[in-house]
């Protein structure tokens, strides 16, 4: 048996060493929990708990038995390449890792192999954790991304999420007890792992930003910071968090300024950090002087969007307008941006005038900046940011001209609003879609307050379906004529119904399906 062991073990050298490449870039020597379960994978081997039990030449899966406080059974399938253990642990667990040194030993030392891996190991992260501090922090930090970010390692799209993840878990073992700590913590290590993975892609060739996979990790970075700014008391901190602070600011400004591509993404992340976090108005004012100093330094950051922010969040009125005399639609992205954050941050008069700078270069913006795609859901962006400020006629006016067709129900509200029935009624002729769309639009309330206005809206819906020419469309035809008499009604044009239905009779009568429906739905 041990001779075929060996043998098998020969035969898939390269497997194993990939396998346990992959298991050391996983655990990490200066955690405590990671050092105990490579100690105990070396104790399994040295005291001969596993045993290989069968292996099977048809599907290339060797069978194991762990002797464990709980034994535990695996499956190790060379044709595929992977490993699975009966035990209740996620991805590593002692009993893999001391699976595959049984095989290694075939070839190799495990004393060796296990001397190795300790040997990268520089602090016990639990030791940086005692210390509380932002350098021991960020130490912590740099521990465990050194690990799974060799300089030099290309990183596939898909793995960057996970990556971050994995990050997260292992310094979250070692988060503060004290609750008030606790959200700090975790924001410090969101934006140190954002910042650090940012700077690996900037520094090492290869790498896409124009990817769905980076726009996947980046909207999980931004929601992993919201979660976590939902957790801060309110404006109370302790006198001895201003340390972590001042290094949390730093942080932000290095991954604004230093790191490169995305540009309005870094500017979105730096917002809400700004927006939330960092209140005080003398840190904002030191912030707004660091970046006037900045300025003439990096080509890739738009520093007119930045002051732009600051000015909003000092409230200098006077300064934001005058930054802002000379916008072009090259620069309406930077402001929708800017608006969000000002909604966020609560300065309503600061989005007033941002709104109505916007106004004029909208639709354009619209039509040749905004792909297709994501026309509808800006159109809802902007409908959610103007609904916050006082429009007169005209401006509202045109803002829904510039919505165009993805502004159609927006439009149709403001209508209503007005109480211009007609025009709403008429808007809907236009643009034929279908009766649940027009219930989106507000028609409950256009049969409440001008029912009269519906009823030729209902006769084009209605003859679109009679035109199709099918027992299903006469069907639906019958289901808005009824729709129609109930409008009809309540306007007190019993009487003009009565006759149009006649009308319709004698004009379709030579189709029977039709006249079958409308007897059976009692129109006449």
């Amino acid at each position: 048996m041990a001779l075929s062991i060996s043998q098998l073990a020969k035969e898939h050298q390269q497997f194993i060493f990939a396998k346990l490449k992959e298991a050391e870039q996983h655990l990490h020597p200066s955690s405590t929990e990671d050092e105990e379960l490579v100690r105990r994978a070396v104790f399994s081997v040295r005291n001969k708990s596993i045993a290989f039990e069968r292996f099977n030449p048809t599907t290339s899966i060797l069978y194991a038995i762990v002797q464990d406080v709980r034994p535990a059974s695996l499956e190790i399938d060379f044709a595929r390449e992977t490993l699975i253990c009966s035990c209740p642990q996620d991805k590593w667990c002692r009993h893999k890792v001391g699976a595959l040194l049984a095989l290694y030993q075939y070839f190799d030392s495990v004393q060796n192999w296990s001397a190795t891996w300790r040997a990268q190991k520089s602090v016990q992260l639990k030791t940086l954790a005692d210390e509380r501090s932002p350098e021991s922090w960020q130490t912590m930090a740099d521990e465990v991304m050194k690990r799974l970010l060799p300089p030099g390692r290309v990183l596939e799209g898909y793995g960057l999420s996970a990556i971050r993840t994995d990050a997260l878990e292992r310094l979250r073992r070692h988060m503060p007890f004290e609750r008030e700590w606790q959200p700090l913590y975790k924001l410090f290590m969101e934006l140190t792992i954002l910042n650090t993975i940012w700077r690996h892609l900037n520094e090492t060739p290869g790498h896409s930003f124009d990817t769905p996979y980076m726009k996947y990790f980046v909207e999980q970075c931004v929601h992993g910071l919201e979660d976590t700014f939902s957790e801060f008391n309110a404006r109370s901190r302790l006198f001895a968090t201003d340390p972590f602070y001042d290094a949390l600011q730093l942080i932000a400004r290095e991954f604004l300024v230093e790191r490169q591509e995305l540009f309005a993404n870094r500017l979105q992340i730096y917002m809400l950090l700004w927006a939330v976090i960092f209140y005080e108005k003398p840190r904002r004012e030191q912030e707004l002087e660091a970046m006037i100093v900045l300025e003439h330094d990096n080509s890739d950051v738009s520093f007119h969007a930045v002051k732009l922010m600051f000015y909003v969040l000092l409230q200098k009125e006077e300064l934001l307008q005058a930054n802002m005399t000379d916008i072009s639609i090259e620069n309406m992205s930077d402001l929708f941006e800017l608006a969000i954050f000002a909604k966020r941050a609560g300065e309503f008069a600061s989005l007033t005038t941002i709104l109505r700078t916007m106004l004029p270069l909208l639709g354009p913006f619209l039509q040749e900046v905004v792909p297709v795609a994501q026309r509808a859901q800006y159109v809802r962006n902007l409908q959610n940011l103007y609904e916050e400020i006082t429009l007169n006629e005209d401006e509202e006016a045109s803002l829904y001209s510039a919505f165009g067709m993805h502004g159609l129900q927006p439009f149709s509200f403001f209508l209503i609003k007005k109480e211009r029935y007609e025009e709403w009624a008429a808007l809907h002729q236009v643009n034929v879609s279908s009766l649940s769309y027009l219930e989106m639009c507000g028609l409950k309330d256009v049969l409440q307050g001008a029912p009269a206005t519906v009823l030729p809206l209902y006769h084009v819906y209605a003859m679109s379906e009679v035109e199709q020419k099918s027992r299903m469309n006469y069907k639906q035809a019958v289901r808005i004529w009824k729709s129609m008499r109930s409008a009809a009604k309540r306007a007190g044009k019993t009487a003009y119904f009565e006759t149009y239905m006649q009308t319709i009779r004698a004009e379709f009568k030579r189709l029977r399906a039709l006249q079958e429906e409308i007897e059976k739905g009692n129109l006449v």
